[in-house]
């Protein structure tokens, strides 16, 4: 039967955006393959093998520099902690993605603040003090390197455009020439990638990463001989490398997020409670931190802990983007040190938006650590046109908060205000300020806050804490600058929407004891958290032993709206695990990719990836192959 105009038109806009697709795909992986190509290029120029690790901060800080960074001593300082030993190549590749090269735009966006007369110059007197007094302090010697520079300076000035045009040149030749490098080495190009590596359960401590992105889409997953060890460096994982495999494949219904209800005995209205807020924020890299936590029992008790997303205001066509955020909780008991941490439990069970375990402790002192996968918290493209407005001047010439921001202000406040009492101690206040500052305020500030702004009982009340906001606003003569400072550091968009942040709070329930919980840190996850969420894995998890390969185990845990994949590996050798999703249907990865390949370490284990599902209201389809590639 002959077709219809209709429905040959269907087929051509179908077959159109089937062709959209594939071309967005094949520049996305050419985005891929040039930015691993580079990072190959400036890795191997210090460096004799990708598979070579970096071992002082001296090499990481010289790598860098070849691939066009300019890192300062805080930046090498960040990836490079007392407890790291090494780095490997997918640290570096995962370093380079979120430090991101300055621009020319950037660089003099920064000269123009300290030129606020639009000059072009920047006199040497000023410059010297900025740069030995301000921020990362340059040495005298470091200052006046600079400045006797003939090319951009002149007349005791600098000129901050040519500066701008050298360094740039500079970065983009150093680029260049490790590329040219590799070109010409033959040997190297034949060298593979390295592979992903995450933190270590172990204790090993490197930098929380995504994986590298490969560029081979098949991959045949039956067992096949190695031969050697070249591969070209777009496709690390080619099918003829992968020694062993092992699939998973778990179906779960649109329902599935409500398998493990979380009982509340009626009796439980009469124990006593404890209750504080919190809050994850994603950290400009990806990398996401919240509040850590220390619970005291005084005696053995039958307990409750919940922790669900804190449900602010509802703004009338704002979608409160964090409400859709997992949440969890690990519990740990203190024994000897606050470094011997032993996992009691963890939030498994589930109302709704509520997980929770219930159990019974003995008395003591345990941590209880926050978790989100990452799969819904993670950054997004801004789509965003304008900006809100944050202060006007009223009809007396003073300034004002606008409404908008009054409410983000009182969500702001009735997030940081941890035990809920409508004001913020001391200790609630530096939480906020080590978010927005990275400083602390003193007894003294807190007593000059106490002349000036409403307080009670020595806490800060919400009128003191908008008329502080107020204050800072008059400082900067109504210059909104450093309010959004404080405002996109709280996980805010210039809309004034909470996009990348998720305020939370914790419930504890004590039968026979009143329960006492106080915040400590506000820190990225720490190794006890990773070892934590390893061993829930590995305890109630499925496990699988790899087919031809008994030392490497693959344990699957599934839970409500949350699958979880550890790798073990048993051996004495690291492995490169090859993680294929492609076969999963409506799932979400933290990892954000479909095809990444990890690294695990000697006698270890290691989270490969969380799993949620895309869409909460239909069934989704998890189907992961691991393939050992070495």
């Amino acid at each position: 039967m002959a077709s219809s105009p209709e429905n040959n038109a269907s087929l051509s806009d179908q077959k159109v955006t089937r062709s959209e697709s594939s071309q967005a795909k094949k520049s996305q992986h050419a985005e891929e393959a040039i930015f691993y190509m580079n990072c190959r290029a400036a890795y191997l120029t210090v460096l004799k093998s990708s598979l070579e690790n970096i071992k002082s901060k001296e090499q990481l800080s010289l790598v860098l520099q070849q691939a066009g960074r300019n890192p300062s001593q805080k930046t090498v300082n960040k990836y490079w902690t007392s407890q790291t030993t090494t780095l490997n190549f997918d640290d570096f590749c995962t370093i380079l993605k979120k430090e991101k090269p300055a621009t020319k735009t950037e660089l003099l966006e920064a000269f123009g603040k300290i030129d606020t007369d639009n000059t072009g110059y920047i006199l040497h007197d000023e410059l010297y003090k900025i740069l030995t007094t301000r921020g990362e302090k340059m040495t005298r010697d470091e200052a006046s390197a600079i400045i006797k520079q003939a090319d951009f300076n002149c007349g005791g000035k600098l000129d901050y455009n040519k500066f701008c045009d050298l360094y740039m040149t500079t970065s983009e030749q150093c680029c260049k020439t490790a590329r040219e490098k590799l070109e010409v080495d033959g040997r190297l190009r034949q060298q593979q990638f390295g592979s992903q590596t995450e933190t270590s359960c172990e204790g090993i401590t490197l930098p929380v990463s995504k994986p590298s992105p490969r560029i081979s889409r098949k991959t045949d997953h039956k067992l096949a001989p190695t031969k050697g060890d070249s591969r070209t460096p777009s496709r690390p994982s080619s099918a003829q490398s992968c020694k062993a495999s092992i699939s998973t494949t778990i179906s779960m219904g649109a329902a599935s997020n409500r398998n493990t209800k979380l009982i509340e005995p009626d009796t439980m209205k009469e124990w006593q409670c404890a209750q504080s807020k919190g809050c994850f924020y994603l950290e400009e890299d990806g990398e996401i931190i919240s509040h850590k936590y220390r619970l005291h029992l005084p005696q053995r008790s039958t307990v409750c802990i919940t922790i669900k997303p804190l449900n602010l205001r509802q703004v009338e066509g704002k979608h409160c983007h964090w409400l859709s955020v997992d949440t969890a909780l690990y519990i740990l008991k203190e024994n000897e040190t606050q470094e011997n941490l032993q996992l009691v439990s963890f939030t498994e069970q589930q109302n709704k938006e509520v997980f929770g375990w219930r159990g019974e402790l003995g008395s003591g002192v345990y941590w209880l650590l926050p978790f989100t996968t990452g799969c819904r918290l993670k950054k997004v493209k801004p789509q965003i046109t304008g900006e809100a407005k944050l202060v006007y001047r009223g009809e007396d010439g003073e300034l004002v908060l606008t409404k908008e921001f009054r409410a983000a202000l009182l969500d702001i406040f009735e997030t940081i205000d941890l035990d809920g009492n409508g004001l913020l101690s001391l200790e609630e206040y530096n939480f906020f300020e080590l978010r927005t500052s990275g400083e602390k305020c003193d007894e003294e500030a807190w007593a000059v806050c106490k002349e000036n702004f409403d307080m009670k009982k020595n806490e800060l009340t919400r009128q003191g804490f908008m008329d502080l906001n107020l204050m800072e606003a008059n400082d900067r003569e109504g210059d909104p600058s450093d309010l959004w400072v404080t405002l996109l550091s709280l996980g805010y968009n210039k809309a004034l929407e909470m996009t990348e942040a998720c305020p939370f709070v914790i419930d504890i329930y004590a039968e026979k004891c009143k329960p006492r919980i106080k915040a400590i840190y506000l820190e990225a996850g720490s190794w006890q958290l990773n070892r934590a969420i390893c061993k829930s894995v590995v305890n109630k998890g499925e496990a699988k032993v790899m087919d031809g390969c008994e030392n490497i185990i693959i344990y699957t845990y599934k839970a409500g709206k949350r699958i979880t994949s550890v790798i073990e590996n048993k051996s004495d050798n690291k492995v490169i695990i090859h993680v294929n999703n492609e076969q999963s249907k409506n799932c979400l990865s933290n990892r954000g990719l479909t095809v990444f390949a990890v690294e695990v370490a000697p006698k270890s284990m290691m989270v490969s990836q969380h799993v949620m599902p895309l869409n909460e209201q239909e069934e989704w389809l998890y189907n992961c192959v691991h393939s050992l590639l070495r």
